[in-house]
Formats: C-alpha cells, sequence, structure tokens
C-alpha cells in the first residue's frame, strides 16, 4: 500500500475544520500570540488541560501499593498512586486543612499514607483522612468528607491517564476515539499489547517551545526531507512530504533495504508477537490530543507525553518500550533508541526556532500552511475552539 492508495481516506480526527483559506495553496496559521500569550496559555490549562483525558504516568512507575508520583496537569498537582488493592487513585495534591501542598516529591515507593508537612493531617491511600492532631476531640470532622479531593482516572496502553474535571468527557470516545480514527479501529493497537511492554529507555525533553509547535511539528511531515535525514532513510515515503498520520489506516513502509527502525536501519530486536503482516515493516503514527503521540513499529513502541509549563516551555517525557524478555536481556537498544531520540532533537530544536521569533510584529498575523499542511488547521481550530467561549 502507498499514500497515493485510492482507498485511503484522510483521518477525520486532524481535519475536523479548515481554515481561512488565502488560496487554494495556501490556509492561515494562527496569530504569533496564540504561541507567546500568557492569557492565551492560561485558558488552554483550563479549558483543555483541565477539561481532558491527560495520559500521566506510565503503570509500571506506581506498580505497588504506597508508590507515588506528583504530576502537573494544567495548574493542578497531583499525586497518583495505588491503593492496597493495587487499584490505582488520583488525588489533588491539596491538604483539606489549609490548603499545603501534601506531597513535595516527585516520587517515592512504599507509602503507608499521605501526611501534609504543614499540620499532619494524615491521609491513608484512598485518601481518607486518617489522622490529625486532636481529631478525636473534633468529632463533626468526618474523615470521608474531609479526605483528599479525588481525580478521575483509568488505567489503558499501560498508562495512568487522569482528568481533573468534574465532569470527564467519554475515554472511549476521546481517547480511544483518536485511535480509532487513525487505525481504523480499536483491534489494530492491541495487536501490540503495549500494556505488557516495558520501560527500555526513557527521555525526558525541556524544550522551550509553545506545546501547539510540537504537535503540528509532529503532524506534519513537509519538514521529513530538510531536517530528518536518518528518518527518511528507514522511511523514504516521509520524503515526499506527506504525513502518514493524514491518512486512515496507513503506515509509511520501510525502505526496501532496510532491516530495522534502527538509526542505521540495520536489525532491530524480537518482533512483538501479535503485530500483524499488514503491521510488519511499517510505521504507524498516532495524535491522541492534547499530550501523547504514539508511535508503533514492528519490535517496539515509542510514546510521548507532553507537560506544557508555560506558553514557551513546555517538558516532553518519551519512552521507548519493549518486550520484557528484550529488556531484561540486557541487549543494547541504543540503535532502536537513538533513531528517535534524534529525531526528537532535531524537531524540538526547530520547534525552539519557531517559537523565538513568535513574537515579531512581522508574524502577528501568523504564517501559511501548504497543502500538505492542510490538516494541520484542523488542530489549529480544534485549539481555538475549545477556549473561545
Amino acid at each position: 500500500m502507498t499514500v497515493t492508495d485510492e482507498n485511503l481516506k484522510p483521518d477525520p480526527s486532524i481535519l475536523d475544520s479548515p481554515g481561512e483559506h488565502i488560496s487554494d495553496s495556501l490556509i492561515r496559521t494562527l496569530p504569533g500570540d496564540a504561541y507567546y500569550s500568557q492569557e492565551i496559555f492560561a485558558q488552554e490549562q483550563e479549558k483543555i488541560f483541565e477539561k481532558m483525558w491527560i495520559c500521566a504516568v506510565r503503570a509500571s512507575d506506581v506498580a505497588k501499593p504506597g508508590d507515588f508520583k506528583t504530576v502537573q496537569i494544567g495548574r493542578e498537582s497531583l499525586i497518583i498512586s495505588r491503593n492496597r488493592k493495587k487499584e490505582p487513585r488520583a488525588f489533588f495534591n491539596v491538604c483539606r486543612h489549609r490548603g499545603a501542598k501534601v506531597c513535595s516529591e516527585e516520587s517515592g515507593t512504599g507509602k503507608r499514607s499521605f501526611q501534609c508537612p504543614y499540620h499532619a493531617w494524615t491521609y491513608d491511600l484512598d485518601g481518607k483522612l486518617i489522622a490529625a492532631p486532636n481529631l478525636t476531640k473534633m468529632p463533626d470532622i468526618g474523615r470521608d468528607e474531609y479526605g483528599l479531593h479525588k481525580a478521575h482516572i483509568r488505567e489503558w496502553l499501560g498508562y495512568l491517564w487522569v482528568c481533573v474535571s468534574d465532569e470527564p468527557p467519554s475515554f472511549e470516545d476521546t481517547v480511544m476515539g483518536a485511535v480509532r480514527s487513525r487505525l481504523g479501529d480499536i483491534e489494530s493497537i492491541d495487536h501490540y499489547e503495549v500494556q505488557n511492554l516495558e520501560v527500555g529507555k526513557r527521555i525526558v525533553y525541556d524544550v522551550k517551545a509553545n506545546w501547539k509547535l510540537i504537535v503540528e511539528n509532529f503532524m506534519e511531515c513537509y519538514h521529513c526531507a530538510t531536517i530528518h535525514p536518518e528518518l527518511t532513510e528507514v522511511l523514504p515515503e516521509f520524503a515526499d512530504g506527506l504525513a502518514a498520520q493524514f491518512f486512515v489506516g496507513h503506515g509509511a513502509e520501510f525502505g526496501e533495504d532496510i532491516k530495522g527502525f534502527t538509526v542505521d536501519g540495520s536489525d532491530g530486536v524480537d518482533k512483538l508477537p501479535g503485530v500483524t503482516e499488514d503491521q510488519d515493516r511499517r510505521y504507524f503514527a498516532v495524535t491522541i490530543r492534547p499530550n501523547v503521540f504514539l508511535n508503533l513499529v514492528p519490535d517496539h513502541v515509542i510514546l510521548h507525553r507532553m507537560f506544557p509549563l508555560a506558553p514557551d516551555h513546555t517538558i516532553v517525557e518519551c519512552d521507548w518500550l519493549f518486550l520484557p524478555e528484550v529488556v531484561e536481556s540486557g541487549v543494547d537498544l541504543e540503535k532502536s533508541v537513538k533513531l528517535f531520540d534524534l529525531v526528537n532533537q532535531q524537531d524540538f530544536e526547530a520547534c525552539e526556532l519557531c517559537q523565538s521569533v513568535t513574537n515579531s510584529k512581522k508574524y502577528r498575523q501568523g504564517g501559511v500552511l501548504v497543502p500538505s499542511e492542510h490538516h494541520i488547521a484542523g488542530f489549529q481550530n480544534w485549539a481555538t475552539e475549545a477556549i473561545a467561549d
């Protein structure tokens, strides 16, 4: 299958609505202030990141009761942990007494409870208030009523997804729906058994660019021939400028002489056993709004999670996931990791170049999208409409 096959259709999840057409070839982008305005960023934090499902942590990072990680979701700090039954829990990191931050550590293991460092109000692994100075003399303080506030949490693909909204959107329609729209069905991703893989490598990137620039970059491949020589060597069709994720069910095919998704095209590691013939020797990319990029290749999976901290500052955590026996064997994963690490570095440098001039008076009205980038208008319109009210 090639990108010119008549049976390929654009992914509707990235074509929500057309942008402002300047001509048949050009569509207007977002204006410059969409990428540097503190006011717009605050609205995005409130109306996007605090309303939607966010991929927060790898489930194995909090594998046992009392293991925890603190994560910033929009303007909210969350404690993500497991109770004694190993059920995932997400709590707002805010003491019910005077509002102090309960957990300041980034992570920990084997906690029996969470204690506020200010006045020692103490909560169990289900968030229930279990102790406080003179608590027995205050019988009107309900242990459940004054427990930690909970956030919604789901486990899928081996990750814990959270939503801090009181009324979360449908997980099936939004998160799983993005995968279904891109791949054509939800069963296609099941073949990779992402939930059973292990982290072979994690790299955290500190990117001085707006989160939308990073999403827009990931969605298109007009830049691939310019800045990704290693990637286009492995995936030759990317040199033509069309992004594989534009088409429902399409995976970019490896080059004829390419053996694996590695920096030099040599053999990778053991193939994932569930990968089908149609998925072998192909690369699939999926964008799950607002913070996940999912990359599927025959022998591993690469998942990016974005955490915007400021209009011009985004943390990106990238996991390379392999079969457990591959990770445990101690085999050298460098060739597999290096390819997308290079791609990430090249992409993030390009995003920072864009960010550095978004406040130029000559970019006040923004730029333009050429035909192979027109689908980005759908994402930009979605981001604009999300904060429009």
